[in-house]
């Protein structure tokens, strides 16, 4: 699933490409908006909210996406050759003089007035990138389930919206801690939180998730994707399991020596290093 920063830069470009112009074609591929006829009305903005995109449109409207685990949005010059899938993946086509956006393999796309955009994002808690960030509010959030296990605190973005699984583990590497932590043993957890602001802003202009300020391949995260691979900073492997709830787990990444806390134990169930 792409990170806060990836649809903010998603949002951005496209934003900067659509702003201002009039849809000249708007293909909107799911059974509900099937009829739906956007051609004619000026595409006003375009913009993030966690991993939402809300493009507001003339009219009072807003078309709602989220990306999920494999939805993509692309951009094209007109004529150009489409090359982010088959054809039957295309779920939204907006089309102006200029360019072109297509929406790949959307799982989320829906119309609604903007004024009741709440309604699909308004159960978020602050946006890391965003104009309403609140850090107390953030940590009260967190806060208010000190058994909850890090990762899975970090991961729910009724708490902070934008951070997803690279940034959990890269996160916990850097505060020393294991995702299976309680946040209430977190130590410094506004230091955290202020790092997990610091981290998506530094890179939401650029694709990736730079950890740790090492631009070359295979270094540019410390644990993130790299089971077995010697640890940047101790050279210990690094080992990987899952974390969160069953019906939600996500590949979890750590350094059993640089970080402290619980980890699991394939026969006993969690255990403490």
């Amino acid at each position: 699933m792409p990170e806060g920063d990836t649809v903010w830069l998603t949002a951005h470009r496209l934003h900067a490409a659509l702003a201002g112009q009039l849809l000249l074609r708007a293909d909107l591929r799911v059974p509900k908006l099937a009829t739906t006829d956007l051609a004619g009305r000026r595409l006003l903005e375009v913009v993030p909210r966690g991993k939402h995109l809300m493009a507001r449109v003339e009219g009072d409207l807003t078309l709602h996406s989220h990306m999920q685990m494999d939805g993509a949005w692309h951009l094209y010059a007109p004529g150009e050759r489409w090359r982010g899938g088959p054809m039957h993946q295309v779920r939204a086509v907006l089309e102006t003089s200029a360019r072109t956006a297509v929406g790949y393999r959307l799982p989320v796309l829906a119309l609604l007035p903007t004024a009741e955009e709440d309604s699909v994002v308004g159960h978020l808690g602050p946006d890391l990138l965003g104009p309403d960030w609140d850090a107390a509010r953030a940590l009260e959030r967190l806060a208010a389930d000190p058994g909850r296990p890090l990762g899975e605190a970090l991961l729910d973005q009724r708490n902070l919206a934008g951070i997803g699984n690279v940034y959990v583990a890269e996160l916990c590497f850097l505060r020393g801690v294991t995702p299976w932590t309680p946040f209430g043993e977190v130590p410094a957890p506004e230091k955290l939180v202020a790092l997990a602001r610091r981290l998506l802003e530094a890179n939401k202009a650029r694709p990736g998730h730079v950890t740790t300020g090492d631009t070359r391949r295979g270094r540019t995260n410390w644990v993130y994707g790299r089971e077995h691979q010697p640890c940047l900073r101790c050279g210990t492997p690094i080992r990987a399991s899952e974390h969160g709830t069953a019906d939600r787990a996500r590949v979890a990444y750590w350094c059993p020596r640089c970080q402290r806390g619980p980890v699991p134990d394939p026969v006993t169930g969690p255990g403490t290093v």
